[in-house]
Order: C-alpha cells, then sequence, then structure tokens
C-alpha cells in the first residue's frame, strides 16, 4: 500500500509538471534566454592595473596583461584590440596592447588632476572574419595621487578697511586656500597661520570659521590712526602631504580714522551784543581744533546750548565749510529785564568718541572726559521799544449795509519808552475803503456801508483791516494791530440766473439758479413762470417741474420747431424777495450731446425749390425775349430789298483780300454820287455825332431840306431827307428816306432802269440799329466830299490825247460777244440751294409790292 500511494503521487506531480509546461511555455522561454543572457561564465582574465601619476618611467612600460579562455579554441587565429580613454579617446596614446600575448604597455606619465581615471574597452577579434569572438570588456583605471600641488589662496593679495574704532576679535577679512590633490586626502588637507605682521601691534591671528573651510584673522588690542596707518600680514597655507607643500598670501589691511579726539574751542570766552527785541539775526561765531581727520563724522562738530537759553531766544548751528558754530537771536530780549545774558555752549562731533583702555575701545561715558564748554556773555542794547495793543487780533461783529459813521473799534495802547499821547495812528491796510481812523485815539468808523458780498470779504464774511500805532521815539517804533470785521448777511439780494440762456435738446432744460445771501434769506428758491403779455400760448408751452430748490425744471409740454424762445420767470427766495427774469431758450438738434450740433458742410447740390426758381428764372428770361421781339416786329412787315439795291456791308460780310485780276483800263471814271448838306445847323452832341441828317429845334412843324442836285453824264441823284421831332433827335422818333434815280446804267446806251426804294426804320438808343445808321451817314458824309470836290479832280477833265492805234477793245462788258450762247439762260433755273433760297426771298418781296421784271 504505501508504495501503490508514494507511486500514486508520483504520478501526480507529472502530470502537473506537464500542464504547467503547456501553459507557461513562453514565459518559460522568455526566461531562459533572459537567463542565457545574464549569467554566463566569465572568460575574461586581468590582473589589477596600478598607475600612479607622473611616472618618470621608462616608457614603454607594461601594465598589465589580459587573457581569454577562448583563445585556444582559436589557435592563433585571434587578435587583441584595445579603445577608450587614453587610446581613441584623449589622451591619446597612452595605451596600446599587443596582438596575440594580451601585455597592456603604458607609454607616457600622467597628470591625475587633469585625467583622474580612464575607462578602457578590451575586445579580442577573429581574424578571418574580423567579428568579435567574445563580448566587450570595460575596465576602469584610476591613477594614484602624490602631493604634486602645493594650496593656493583665491587672491594672492587682499586689501582691507578697517576703523581705528574698531573693537578686537574678528577682522573683516575672510581667507579661503584650495588643494588640488585628491580630495579627503592628507596631500589635500590644509593649515593656515599667520606668517609675519608689520608692525607687531596690535597681534593679529587666524582662526578657522567653524563648519567651513574659510578661516579669518583676528586680532587683540586697539589700532592708532595716528600712529599707524597700514598693516601688512603675510599668511601662509600648508598641506600635509609628503613632502608638505606651501604658498602665502599678503592682507593688506588700511586703518581708518574715528573719533579719537575732542572737539577744543580755540577761546575760553565769548563776548557779544545784540539789539534789544532784535531776532533772526547772526551775532557770533565760535571756532574749535580737532586732530581727527577732516570732513569726516569723527571730525564735524555739533554745538549745543547747555545753559542761559530758557526762553528759548538762541539757537546755535554749524557752518558745514568752517566747522563753526553760528549763534543766532531768533527772539528779541527785552532791555527791561535783561541787560546781560550768559550762554554756556558745548561741542562733540558726529561720531561718538572712544578711547582704548585695557586693551579695547571704552565709551565715553564709562570715562571721566565731557563734552568741551564755552561761555558766551550776550549783551542787550537799549533801544525804543514800540507801542503795544491791548490786543493785536480784535475780532468785531456787525451786519452788513449799516449806516455809515459807525464806531467799529477804539484800540487801547501802552509804551515803556513814550508818552502815549504822542502816539499816532494810521490805517494801513482797508481794500474796500469803508472805514477811516482817527490819528490821534485810534478810533475805527465806517464811512461806507458795508457788503458782505464784496469780493474783498473772504468766505468766512470776515473783513480784514490793519492798523499802526507810531511813537515819537527815535527811531519811531510801530506796533500792528489787526481788526477782524465779521459782517451779519441781511436779504440785500435777489435771486438770479446762472446762465441766461440754455440749450434745450430734449423736453426738459435745468434753470440754475444763484442768490448771493446765505439762509435764510436765499435759496432755496420758488419758480414760477412770469407775465406772458397776452400770449396765451406760454403756459401752453412749458411748466417748471421741479419749482423748488436751487434749481428749477423748464419742460415743454409740446414739440417745439428748432429756433430761439423767450420764457419770463419769476423767482421767490424764502424770504419772499421776488426777481424777474428772462431765459433764452435754444431748441436745436443736440444729436447725442447736450449742445447744439455744428452747421453741416455746404453742399453742391440743388435743393427742389433752387431748381424751381432757376427754371422760372429761364422761363421769364425768353418771355422778356420774346417780349422784346414782339415790340420790335409786332404788326409790321418786313421789307426785303432786291439784292442788287442793299447795301454792302450790311447784315453780309464783307471780302477785303480780293486779289483777282480787274479791268486793263478804264471807259470812264465811276462816280458814287451821294447827297451833301453844306450850310448844316449842329444842335447839340447827338446832332453832330449823325451829320447826314439835318435837325432844327422847332415844335410841331416839318422841316424839309432838298439837297443839291448833282448831274452828271447820263446820271442823276437827288437824295430827300425828311425829318420830324420836337427838340431834335429823340430815341423814339421815325426817320424815312427815299431816293429815286434816272439814268443809264451803261456808259454807252442800253436799257434803262427805275428802281424806287423804300425803307423804314424804327430806331432805339443804344440800339444796333441806330449804330449802323450812324455808319452810313459817316460815310454818306465821306462821298459827299469828294463828289463835292471832283469838279476840281485833274484827272476827271477833258483832256487830249494823240492817236496811238486802235483804242482798247475793252472799253465796255456790251462788246463781248455772247453769241455762243444762244441767249439761253436755262442755267439760270438751277444755281443751287443758295440761290434758290436768296431768289425766294427777293421774289417775295417783288410780290408784295407788285413788281415786275
Amino acid at each position: 500500500m504505501g508504495k501503490l500511494s508514494l507511486l500514486q503521487l508520483i504520478v501526480s506531480i507529472m502530470v502537473a509538471l506537464a500542464l504547467a509546461h503547456d501553459t507557461g511555455n513562453d514565459t518559460m522561454n522568455k526566461r531562459e534566454k533572459r537567463e542565457l543572457l545574464v549569467r554566463s561564465k566569465r572568460r575574461w582574465v586581468l590582473s589589477t592595473i596600478e598607475l600612479v601619476e607622473e611616472d618618470p618611467g621608462p616608457f614603454p612600460k607594461i601594465g598589465t596583461q589580459i587573457f581569454n579562455d577562448r583563445t585556444p579554441m582559436l589557435k592563433n587565429n585571434y587578435q587583441f584590440r584595445i579603445s577608450g580613454t587614453g587610446v581613441t579617446e584623449e589622451p591619446i596614446g597612452v595605451f596600446s596592447i599587443g596582438d596575440t600575448d594580451g601585455v597592456v604597455y603604458v607609454h607616457k606619465s600622467i597628470d591625475r588632476e587633469t585625467y583622474p581615471i580612464f575607462h578602457i574597452n578590451f575586445d579580442i577579434m577573429d581574424k578571418e572574419t574580423g567579428n568579435p569572438v567574445d563580448r566587450t570588456l570595460g575596465f576602469d583605471v584610476a591613477i594614484k595621487d602624490i602631493n604634486d600641488n602645493a594650496p593656493y589662496f583665491e587672491n594672492l593679495v587682499t586689501k582691507a578697511s578697517v576703523k581705528e574704532s574698531l573693537p578686537e576679535g574678528y577682522l573683516p577679512v575672510p581667507l579661503t586656500a584650495r588643494d588640488r590633490d585628491e580630495a579627503n586626502t592628507e596631500n589635500s588637507t590644509i593649515s593656515l597661520r599667520v606668517l609675519s605682521q608689520e608692525p607687531a601691534e596690535p597681534q593679529i591671528n587666524l582662526k578657522q570659521v567653524e563648519g567651513t573651510k574659510m578661516s579669518q584673522l583676528t586680532f587683540t588690542g586697539c589700532f592708532d590712526y595716528d600712529k599707524v596707518k597700514m598693516y601688512k600680514v603675510v599668511v601662509e597655507a600648508k598641506d600635509h602631504g609628503k613632502p608638505a607643500l606651501s604658498s602665502t598670501a599678503v592682507v593688506n589691511l588700511h586703518i581708518m580714522d574715528s573719533n579719537t579726539h575732542q572737539p577744543v574751542f580755540k577761546n575760553k570766552t565769548y563776548n557779544t551784543q545784540v539789539m534789544e527785541m532784535e531776532s533772526n539775526r547772526e551775532i557770533l561765531r565760535v571756532a574749535v581744533t580737532d586732530a581727527d581727520t577732516p570732513n569726516t563724522p569723527a571730525w564735524r562738530a555739533v554745538y549745543s546750548i547747555v545753559k542761559g537759553n530758557e526762553e528759548g531766544n538762541y539757537k546755535i548751528e554749524t557752518d558745514p565749510k568752517t566747522n563753526e558754530g553760528i549763534l543766532t537771536v531768533i527772539k528779541g530780549k527785552d532791555f527791561e529785564k535783561t541787560t546781560v545774558t550768559n550762554v554756556e555752549i558745548a561741542v562733540e562731533n558726529e561720531e561718538p568718541l572712544f578711547v582704548c583702555g585695557s586693551g579695547g575701545p571704552n565709551s565715553p561715558k564709562t570715562l571721566t572726559a565731557l563734552p568741551q564748554t564755552v561761555n558766551v556773555a550776550v549783551k542787550v542794547i537799549d533801544v525804543n521799544d514800540p507801542p503795544e495793543f491791548d490786543k493785536k487780533v480784535v475780532n468785531v461783529y456787525v451786519k452788513e449795509e449799516e449806516v455809515t459813521g459807525m464806531l467799529l473799534y477804539t484800540p487801547k495802547v501802552t509804551d515803556v519808552d513814550s508818552d502815549v499821547g504822542k502816539i499816532r495812528y494810521e490805517l494801513v491796510e482797508d481794500p474796500a475803503g469803508w472805514v477811516s481812523i482817527d490819528n490821534k485815539t485810534g478810533a475805527v468808523t465806517t464811512v461806507k456801508k458795508m457788503d458782505r458780498e464784496s469780493p474783498h470779504v473772504n468766505k468766512d464774511n470776515i473783513y480784514t483791516i490793519l492798523i499802526h500805532a507810531i511813537d515819537d521815539g527815535k527811531p519811531p517804533a510801530t506796533a500792528t494791530c489787526t481788526i477782524l470785521v465779521h459782517l451779519g448777511d441781511i436779504n440785500d439780494n435777489i435771486p438770479s440766473l446762472v446762465e441766461k440762456e440754455l440749450v434745450l435738446c430734449g423736453n426738459k432744460v435745468i434753470v440754475p439758479v444763484e442768490d448771493k445771501d446765505k439762509p435764510p434769506f436765499g435759496c432755496p428758491c420758488s419758480f414760477s413762470l412770469g407775465v406772458d403779455n397776452g400770449d396765451k400760448t406760454l403756459k401752453s408751452h412749458w411748466k417748471l417741474d421741479p419749482a423748488n430748490g436751487m434749481e428749477a425744471g423748464l419742460v415743454s409740454l409740446k414739440t417745439l420747431p428748432y429756433g430761439n424762445y423767450t420764457v419770463p420767470l419769476v423767482i421767490l427766495d424764502q424770504q419772499g424777495q421776488e426777481a424777474h427774469d428772462i431765459v433764452q431758450v435754444i431748441v436745436c438738434d443736440c444729436g447725442k450731446g447736450d449742445k447744439c450740433r455744428a452747421s453741416l458742410p455746404r453742399s453742391s447740390s440743388l435743393g427742389s425749390a433752387a431748381i424751381g426758381l432757376l427754371m422760372a428764372g429761364l422761363l421769364l428770361l425768353l418771355l422778356l425775349l420774346l417780349f422784346l421781339l414782339l415790340c420790335e416786329c409786332g404788326g409790321k412787315t418786313f421789307t426785303h430789298l432786291p439784292l442788287n439795291l442793299q447795301e454792302e456791308g450790311n447784315q453780309t460780310l464783307i471780302k477785303y483780300n480780293e486779289e483777282a485780276g480787274g479791268s486793263a483800263c478804264k471807259g470812264e471814271p465811276m462816280l458814287i454820287l451821294t447827297p451833301t448838306t453844306p450850310n448844316r445847323e449842329v444842335i447839340d452832341g447827338m446832332k453832330q455825332a449823325t451829320p447826314g441828317i439835318p435837325f432844327i429845334q422847332k415844335t410841331n412843324e416839318m422841316t424839309q431840306e432838298t439837297n443839291e442836285m448833282y448831274r452828271t453824264t447820263g446820271r442823276t441823284i437827288v437824295t430827300q431827307v425828311s425829318s420830324s421831332g420836337e427838340g431834335g433827335f429823340s430815341g423814339g422818333g421815325t426817320f424815312q428816306r427815299m431816293g429815286e434815280a434816272y439814268g443809264t446804267l451803261r456808259s454807252q446806251g442800253g436799257r434803262g432802269m427805275y428802281q424806287t426804294t423804300s425803307r423804314n426804320n424804327t430806331m432805339r438808343s443804344n440800339s444796333s440799329r441806330y449804330s449802323r445808321l450812324l455808319s452810313n451817314q459817316h460815310i454818306s458824309e465821306h462821298i459827299d466830299r469828294k463828289l463835292y470836290m471832283i469838279g476840281d479832280e485833274v484827272d476827271y477833265q477833258p483832256y487830249g490825247y494823240g492817236y496811238e492805234g486802235t483804242g482798247s477793245k475793252c472799253q465796255s462788258l456790251d462788246e463781248l460777244s455772247l453769241n455762243n450762247l444762244d441767249n439761253n439762260l436755262d442755267f439760270l433755273g438751277d444755281l443751287g440751294s443758295k440761290f434758290n433760297t436768296l431768289g425766294g426771298i427777293c421774289q417775295q418781296d417783288m410780290q408784295e409790292k407788285n413788281i415786275r421784271l
């Protein structure tokens, strides 16, 4: 049974192991791999490498040798390699290794302070494949230290300033020494000591500060600035190495002067004098000597008054430049009470005095030495004392607007040096000129009513008056008294508007009011609308809300057009005193502000009204033109002249630059006959401007003048001018000129032509037709003069010529042959549009006058 149970137990364990193997196969595999990477048998063999810094050699020297247990299997087919610090990294060239024997060589000395440790890597490589045979072996080589560095100070020379009054103990000079050798060894352990000092007193030592590597100088005794001003201390730092190394540093101590000497007065006593009641004046300067350094707190003096200034009449200050004491009287001394004052002055320095005793400084309080003092005798010189008012400031209470002549104040004056009866009084300050003063009694009375609201009265309702009392001494002395007149208020002012012109932006505007009187005579006030003088719209437009207080609210009851409005107001103060005032209200567009907006910039566009006015003006101008045309031409028919009788230059263009060839010969002179009027009578300047028309001033008469008739060969011209009028020529007169001509237009035979031309002209002053008439008259006058003198022209007299052969063939156009034209005038039916227009006008004129061609 026992064996059976043991067998069952074994089987159960095997089954459990199988299941565990199946479920944890991956985990076991990973674990086995990890164990294979971590747990392995050491194959490298390396002896200890010991290197000492600054090894003198000789080099190369063997440092160590390494082995690997896989080398037998490679049968010399391997190679050792070395890398790391000293080989492939700085400092390069320190180590090397034999390829097959694994001997490590050292080639030069090493400075531990520069490279305290070397990290070296060893490898073994297969020569054929170049692959590593085993893992890399890393090895750290520590360099052994030797005492090759001496301690050193951070500063070879240290300067420090020490006050002469410094108590014995530590000096403000910390010292620190360092060593580059390996820490926490005897090579880097340092000891400091004072090697020497100059001078030897007081004794200076070194003491290490607990908890630090710093040491500090100490001293016992006292420094004396007057004897020694600088100390030189040599300090040594030494390590504990073998052999021990050391270095030194120098400490220069500069001694600063302190207050070791008391200031001493140059004189033992001083005397001075001051005028009676004189104040704020320098009366004496006292000087001291001090052996300490000038312009230092140990030298600068501080003065004080120890005795004789119980009433505070004097003060003493130090002159910073001379170190003297300045004694000044600040409050006058009365000669009648004191003639001489003894003032005791003491002097000290700004810095407390010290004395070195029993090896250390002691405060002056523990010594018997006291501050230096000196006595000053101040003599008071008698002068004329001024009068004295019993009250220098007097308060007087009166009401404003009191009757003039009221007595305000009569002063009481005393004078110890002069007769009171000989004192005179003067009014010094009376800005409003309200009072007067009696020169003998000093009585102050009013000469004008005093107004509380005057600008000369301050905000406390006080009017200030100053008076002087002057005695008859030599020189005269003066006393001053101030009279403060407190003015009580009465209801002597009515309310008034602060601003008489207000801007209404909405429907309400605040109307502020002021009353110079104080309550209960001034505001708050009551407001109401004034009398509208029959205008019933005032109360329908405005109301007051609120109507009581320091200001009223003026409310518009309806929307008002923009403009200015006058609103009368009645204002009552608390006593019912009535004031009538008018406020101007400006109703305008304020935008978002509380003031009227500025005018918009002018625009170049026209409104409908402007456009309408412009069109109306244009229509009116057209109507005026049409009216003038009707007045000029209405009811009358325009008479057209035949083309051959129209005047040259009248409504036509005159060509002046024709240069065509003219006739080569002249059959007879062309005579342009125009009437002349000899013995003409000129009435005035207007008549003189129209010489072609004679004027005779007659009333309701018709004057007719027949001009001289000129006859030439084959031509007769008669010109008749008739004019009617009163008082000469007038702007509205009518002229008619008729001309009849009989003659032959051809020089040799031909067809006669009779033409009668009539023209009616209506002339107005300053018109274009009047101007043309003047021009025609000037031309007519010129032609008349030429015709009048033609009889005297030699060129036109009969003249005999010698026979020169056949005469000219072009004396006349009648000799031209027109046979080739066969009298065919059909071409005249189609002369163009311009001629057709002209022909139509002439045809119309001839039809109206029944003229037949």
